[in-house]
């Protein structure tokens, strides 16, 4: 057994769900021919700093936990420039990248899985410098998807997503931006703009896995204009409550580099996580720059399932 698997654990990701199963997981990880090493993170950031000073002495990482984690260990990986691929057990409370690879929600088959499936390339992207893995978002609804209830969503679905994001309306004021991407530039007041590689946003905006390839190049980018008319909160509503995008209030394209010029007080979020704006923003696809294991097969089928 001369392989090494270094196991980054979040132990308080979700509902400590991943906690007790993991004897098991590393049982998999031994079963599967690894030597294997476990981190457990304590605060934010730690994964990071740990995977960027040790990640070239494995040869595979493995992490557990939610977008979050998955996010830290992705930037250590990075930040230690150590050629080392990745599994992820999801074990979080939204798991939207992990949904849109069609990962297992069963953690002993995402183990199986993350250590025994052939790493795929993936693409990343790069918000002034600081990687993300499948969204960078501001504006009203950026905040939404995490602050409707879990019993809310469960019984709403999409409609939550949709509701809470009307809420922050009153709330949140429209910023002035100018967005260039794909050589056109859109400029106006804009109540929400998101930069995804996703097929699954806030585990309830759900968009075409038809539409949205993971290692294409490219991101999926959607504006949303602000209304000034109760007309134009309508068609907002029915475009983003139908996914009939795009539309005369919501742009939707796809693109391997945005940039945004605005108000630096703009707040955005990346993967879940705060991210401080900046007055020129460049949001850039690295194309196939991170390898993560995931069963083909499985991935497919689930993302056939959500379509």
């Amino acid at each position: 057994m001369d392989k090494k698997l270094l196991l980054v654990l979040n132990p308080a990701a979700g509902q400590r769900r991943a906690n007790r199963w993991m004897p098991e997981i590393i049982r998999v990880c031994i079963d599967a021919g690894f030597r294997c090493e476990t981190f457990v993170t304590a605060q934010r950031g730690e994964a990071t700093q740990f995977v960027q000073a040790h990640a070239g002495e494995f040869d595979r990482v493995v992490c557990i936990g939610g977008d979050g984690t998955l996010n830290e260990t992705i930037a250590g990986v990075m930040a230690s420039k150590a050629d080392v691929p990745l599994g992820y057990i999801p074990a979080g409370s939204t798991n939207d990248y992990a949904a849109s690879l069609g990962l297992s929600s069963d953690c002993l088959q995402a183990a199986r899985d993350a250590v025994s499936c052939d790493p795929m390339p993936f693409d990343l992207g790069c918000f002034n410098g600081r990687f993300f893995t499948y969204t960078a978002s501001c504006g009203a609804f950026t905040r939404a998807s995490y602050s409707a209830p879990q019993n809310v969503k469960n019984t709403l679905g999409h409609l939550a997503y949709i509701l809470e994001g009307i809420r922050d309306l009153s709330s949140l004021h429209p910023y002035p931006m100018r967005v260039e991407a794909n050589g056109q530039v859109y400029e106006d007041e804009f109540l929400f703009l998101s930069v995804t590689n996703s097929t699954s946003v806030g585990g309830i905006l759900k968009l075409d896995a038809r539409r949205v390839a993971l290692n294409d190049g490219s991101f999926e980018v959607m504006l949303i204009r602000n209304p000034r008319s109760a007309g134009q909160l309508s068609s907002i509503v029915h475009a983003l409550s139908t996914m009939e995008i795009p539309s005369d209030m919501v742009h939707f394209f796809s693109s391997p580099k945005i940039v945004v010029d605005g108000d630096e007080q703009v707040e955005w979020t990346l993967d879940g996580e705060h991210q401080s704006g900046a007055k020129h923003i460049e949001i850039e696809n690295k194309h196939s720059v991170v390898r993560i294991a995931v069963n083909p097969n499985a991935s497919a089928a689930e993302i056939e399932a959500r379509a």
